[in-house]
């Protein structure tokens, strides 16, 4: 894939632009949205920027950052799931902790925001004991949104406990949305205040470009990424008033802009930020190299976004707004689902196939197809001719016998409670790894695995979690149909 954005760029200028943010404070509260690690969505997006760019920019200031990890009590009480891992939210705190670790990053305390006495928060809090981290308990911020005077008072942010922090800069992130972020920040800046240090906040936010115009691609992707909860971009109004520039951000932060404001004015004791897009420190549009590359990169994602909340819809896991919000989008960048070219590829192959549930990855300029067989899932069969294709294997030649794959549906079948008629895409990658301490062609197979990341895929049945998990790990874009596959 055509990188179309440099990393380089990146992380020298905004490194940059957030040292010159910290120097405008005693301590500064740097919210971190969208996903800290693994951020699929903007190197799908913006080819060449790198799913762990966030943390080699934290890196950049280990010595003088640290952590805070907020996660809310509901989120934790409903089992929220991280899509893309198919993971809890505090499953994802605990990954976050021991990732930042792992990278000699501090983080120093855990969040549990909107706390009401929830029995999973509580235990929740006693097993970040074993991970020796300190956890605070936030509540509802009383008066919020609209009574000021309760808000900054001992009575509002007052009422929460106070985070220790000890460094200059102080990240506030979480497992995902609606965590509380900008609350434990507030609540911090007050008690800063209370202490006599000047506190300051910013907003280190990766989409919308604010420096691309409105109906770019790139933003209309952000709002197709966040159908569910009904993001809309929109020009900062704000920020148009103030410098005369035309700035885009989007609906919830230009809403609460006048709050927000008065608020940090209260506290600091003076304004601050104009407007919301003041309030940010990411540069992105500077670092884009190809814009033409991205627009087509950004409505492929639109596409596959689309794909994803049909198959959500059916699942029952959104309402059919999602869906058609995002089918709008596409219609009004003259897109739609039939320009995934593999969604075709995969139809044409059922088609061939007797109806067997089949699927297509396109790899380069090539498109590999497979078909659900004796043991095989359609993905597990797709998957093992494409790495015959990547690793110019002839295709008569079995990369793993039917006398391998037989014995182990057999096993697997015989301690399962629900019988499958194919090996999932999990299993047959197992299979390949223990066949290559044997065989040499097999172990340059795996060897070649990498080969696969930024490839698309679309199977014409609904894949399963477990096998979407292991696509989205190999870095391979999937996309899928919503017909089950009735074993």
């Amino acid at each position: 894939m055509k990188k179309c954005f440099s990393a380089e760029k990146y992380l020298k200028i905004q490194k940059q632009k957030i040292k010159a943010r910290i120097k405008m404070f005693d301590k500064l509260y740097l919210e971190f949205g969208g996903k800290l690690i693994d951020d699929q969505h903007a190197a799908r997006t913006l080819p060449g920027f790198l799913p762990d760019l966030k943390i080699r920019l934290l890196q950049e200031f280990k010595d003088d950052a640290e952590v805070i990890l907020c996660i809310n009590a509901d989120a934790i009480e409903k089992s929220k799931i991280r899509a893309d891992h198919m993971i809890s939210y505090e499953i994802e705190v605990l990954r976050l902790i021991e990732f930042l670790r792992s990278r000699d990053i501090y983080v120093s305390s855990v969040v549990i925001t909107l706390f009401n006495g929830q029995k999973k928060a509580k235990d929740f809090a006693e097993r970040l004991k074993d991970y020796k981290i300190k956890t605070y308990f936030h509540t509802f911020t009383k008066g919020y949104p609209t009574d000021v005077d309760t808000i900054v008072s001992d009575e509002g942010y007052g009422a929460n406990p106070y985070i220790k922090t000890s460094r200059q800069l102080v990240i506030v992130s979480a497992p995902g949305p609606c965590s509380g972020k900008l609350a434990t920040s507030l609540s911090q800046l007050y008690h800063e205040s209370k202490r006599g240090i000047k506190a300051g906040y910013a907003k280190f936010e990766t989409f919308p470009v604010w420096s691309l115009p409105l109906k770019h691609p790139v933003n209309i992707a952000y709002e197709a990424a966040t159908a569910d909860l009904n993001d809309k971009n929109m020009i900062d109004h704000f920020h148009l008033e103030k410098y005369g520039v035309k700035a885009v951000n989007y609906n919830r932060d230009l809403e609460t802009f006048p709050v927000l404001k008065e608020i940090l004015h209260r506290i600091t004791g003076k304004n601050i930020y104009y407007s919301p897009t003041d309030m940010g420190v990411n540069v992105i549009g500077e670092c884009i190299t190809d814009d033409k590359g991205v627009r087509k990169s950004a409505k492929d994602e639109i596409i596959r976004r689309y794909y994803r909340a049909l198959t959500d819809l059916k699942k029952g896991a959104v309402t059919p707004e999602v869906p058609e919000r995002i089918k709008m989008l596409m219609n009004e960048l003259g897109i739609s689902e039939n320009d995934r070219k593999v969604v075709i590829k995969a139809s044409e192959k059922r088609l061939s196939s007797n109806n067997l549930p089949s699927a297509c990855i396109e790899i380069g300029k090539k498109y590999i197809t497979g078909r659900k067989t004796d043991y095989l899932s359609p993905i597990s069969s797709t998957m093992l001719n494409t790495l015959k294709t990547i690793n110019k294997i002839p295709d008569e030649v079995d990369l793993i016998s039917p006398n391998v794959l037989e014995p182990i549906l057999e096993i697997k079948n015989k301690v399962s409670n629900f019988q499958e008629s194919y090996l999932k895409l999990g299993e047959v990658l197992l299979a390949l790894s223990i066949c290559s301490t044997t065989n040499p062609i097999v172990k340059k197979v795996i060897e070649n695995l990498n080969k696969l990341e930024g490839t698309e895929l679309h199977s014409t049945h609904m894949i399963t979690d477990e096998e979407m998990v292991v696509l989205s790990n190999l870095g391979i874009n999937a996309t899928c149909g919503t017909e089950i596959d009735i074993d």
